[in-house]
């Protein structure tokens, strides 16, 4: 069973290796040969490493967008998910029945938002080890050479090599690079989270299970982060940074240009676009204002009138009897009434 996992993990990886290794030898080749800089210099891996990662984050940007609709799609039903909590919370398999249903209904599915996160995590092991092991003269399946692997090896960069880690640190130099770039990815990783949660979530979503996912990312990632770059040599701690970076910057322009309805993102471009002179877009979660509330109350007062009809005008009207008959009495002040008097007058 063991080997059949090995087997089933070195088929997955192996492919991912050469592609990897082809990207970041055409960076170094580009660097190299085109624009005459040292093969052999820690900058040149450096700026290779870094083109690897802009070139493997450029061909995700078709996950991210669809990580980015089905986040979106997700904030947008917490309003309905609430309700059905309220409906059937009593009921739990009533409850993800209902749930299911709605987001079927409405053509998303809550974990198509961690699925792009999924596809990525064995690109990103594939960099990994390849950076690691070439940072330690170690060759992997790929296009690298020996001596390419060699080079990584030896190459410095600010007085640490690609290889060092800040465990294990010998100089200085490795110690405040390390440390620099190890706070610069704890610091891009809680900026990009603290972005999503603060201006493109709706105050709908702010509470809830959602929402508690959401700041357990905030506050959790980083601090992993920083705990296990330390055991990172700089090729990867470098490689990692470039992609929070990436990532910072790809999803503040999406969240300016594209916001999600009923967050103070959206808000503030309805507030540019008006500036700008440009049509400016509802939102679907607007509430109602609550002027419209209050014409509802005082239609009730006119239920006092009968009090006042039944009311006579002359005090006699408050004696006990029946409706007609209490009244009767008014209509004669001088006593001849036509039913109970009949009997005296004839005497």
């Amino acid at each position: 069973m063991i080997d059949f996992f090995q087997a089933l993990g070195s088929g997955i990886m192996t492919p991912l290796y050469y592609v990897t290794s082809a990207i970041l030898s055409g960076w170094h080749w580009l660097f190299s040969f085109i624009m005459n800089m040292n093969p052999d210099s820690g900058y040149t891996w450096a700026l290779s490493i870094i083109g690897l990662t802009i070139t493997i984050r450029f061909l995700l940007i078709p996950l991210f967008v669809k990580q980015i609709k089905s986040s979106r799609n997700m904030q947008l039903l917490q309003p309905k998910v609430k309700d059905l909590q309220k409906k059937y919370g009593h009921d739990r398999e009533r409850l993800g029945q209902e749930t299911m249903k709605l987001y079927k209904d409405a053509g998303t599915n809550p974990f198509a938002s961690c699925l792009p996160l999924l596809l990525q995590a064995p690109i990103f092991f594939a960099l990994f080890r390849l950076i690691d092991n070439a940072a330690n003269g170690r060759k992997v399946a790929g296009f690298l050479s020996q001596d390419q692997v060699d080079s990584i090896q030896d190459a410095a960069l600010f007085g640490a090599k690609i290889a060092d880690r800040f465990i294990g640190a010998t100089s200085t130099n490795v110690q405040v690079l390390t440390i620099t770039l190890v706070l610069a990815m704890t610091a891009t990783t809680f900026l990009t989270q603290r972005q999503l949660f603060k201006k493109n979530m709706p105050k709908s979503a702010l509470t809830g299970q959602y929402a508690q996912t959401q700041k357990l990312m905030l506050y959790v990632l980083p601090v992993v982060f920083a705990v296990g770059g330390v055991a990172f040599p700089v090729g990867v701690l470098l490689y990692w940074t470039t992609s929070n970076l990436w990532t910072m910057g790809q999803q503040f322009y999406v969240i300016r240009n594209n916001p999600a309805p009923g967050t103070p993102a959206f808000v503030a471009k309805q507030e540019r676009d008006r500036r700008k002179g440009r049509t400016v877009a509802e939102d679907p979660l607007k509430e109602v204002p609550e002027a419209t509330a209050p014409q509802v109350g005082p239609r009730q007062q006119p239920q006092k009138k009968p009090r006042s009809q039944r009311k006579p005008s002359g005090g006699k009207g408050q004696q006990s009897g029946k409706g007609q008959q209490a009244h009767q009495p008014k209509k004669n002040p001088g006593g001849s009434s036509s039913k109970k008097k009949k009997p005296g007058s004839a005497a």
